[in-house]
């Protein structure tokens, strides 16, 4: 029993206190006492995500200590991952200290992804790019950027978005100011010197090596069909103006023929006192009957040469019967 309780003791003291990982460190020539690695425990450091990247920095000649992946490690970073970096920067001849590792690692950025494109650099399509030459044709254009990283702006730089947003942006200014859009399919090349002199990589984190363009295309006629809108919006235009027109003079004419009712109602009003007036003109003497029968009779003539001389007019009989 006593024998069964020491076993389990030993057992237990050997899983809290990382002997392997001690000895593995001592057969690689890294010093890191037996107390650290308890330490680490006691502090929930994984021994193993610390002695096996310190392993590995010593044996690529690195100078890092045991604190500093240890810090790293407590403030989220990726110690394994820094550390390749580390390495493959020294072979590169790069220069990356730890802390600007730790701090590119921490701001969210692939460390090792970022030394490995300062080595070898990395292209980028563009989608298309539409732009308008100053005839009017729209050109397409697909552009291939290649970048390189830049170490000392990783922290704080913008990223790929940014390159491909400045790129077509360069691109629609450089294709909006040819003359023609044969210009441009005539000289390609014009667009990839006008955007890279324009110095598109200022507040990123690469360093524009080349932009080339990989396919051009002929668009639409965006001119003719701007010009072909405004055509069809001034006749729109037009149409209106002219039913606001003839709106207006069917009121003008309904108005004119509510004055001419008018008049012929004040005429008939008019012509309805005659006999009245005749008649009392009469009675009171002022007319004689002779008087009356020579107006008749010259009524008579007047509607008689009226009908004569096609003017209209009542027949020529009824004056005859007014006499009789």
């Amino acid at each position: 029993m006593f024998f069964i309780i020491i076993l389990v003791a030993v057992m237990v003291v050997f899983s809290f206190i990382p002997v392997g990982l001690w000895i593995s460190a001592l057969a690689a020539g890294v010093k890191i006492g037996i107390f650290t690695l308890i330490g680490m425990r006691l502090r929930r450091v994984p021994p193993a995500q610390i002695v096996g990247p310190l392993i590995k920095a010593d044996k690529a000649g690195l100078d890092i200590s045991v604190n500093q992946l240890e810090a790293h490690y407590l403030a989220g970073g990726n110690v394994d991952r820094v550390v390749n970096a580390l390495i493959a920067a020294e072979r590169a001849n790069i220069p990356l200290p730890f802390e600007r590792a730790a701090a590119i690692d921490l701001a969210g950025r692939d460390v090792l992804e970022a030394v490995q494109m300062s080595v070898n650099p990395k292209v980028i399509q563009t989608p298309w790019v539409s732009a308008v030459a100053k005839d009017g044709i729209e050109v397409k254009v697909v552009a291939r950027v290649t970048v390189r990283a830049n170490i000392d702006r990783l922290v704080g730089g913008a990223g790929e978005e940014t390159i491909l947003a400045r790129v077509g942006e360069g691109v629609v200014t450089t294709v909006g100011s040819s003359e023609t859009h044969k210009h441009v399919l005539e000289n390609p090349d014009s667009i990839s010197r006008t955007v890279l002199e324009k110095g598109l990589d200022a507040g990123t984190a690469f360093e524009i090596l080349s932009i080339d363009i990989a396919d051009v295309d002929v668009g639409r006629n965006i001119g003719a069909q701007l010009q072909t809108d405004q055509a069809e919006a001034d006749k729109r235009i037009a149409q209106a103006k002219a039913e606001e027109r003839r709106a207006m003079a069917v009121a003008r004419e309904q108005e004119m023929k509510a004055a001419v009712e008018e008049m012929r109602a004040r005429v008939v009003e008019a012509e309805a006192e005659v006999p009245r007036a005749m008649a009392e003109a009469l009675r009171s003497g002022k007319l004689g009957v002779l008087d009356y029968y020579n107006l008749q009779n010259l009524l008579a003539d007047t509607r008689m040469r009226e009908s004569i001389s096609g003017l209209g007019g009542e027949p020529a009989g009824r004056p005859g019967r007014q006499q009789q």
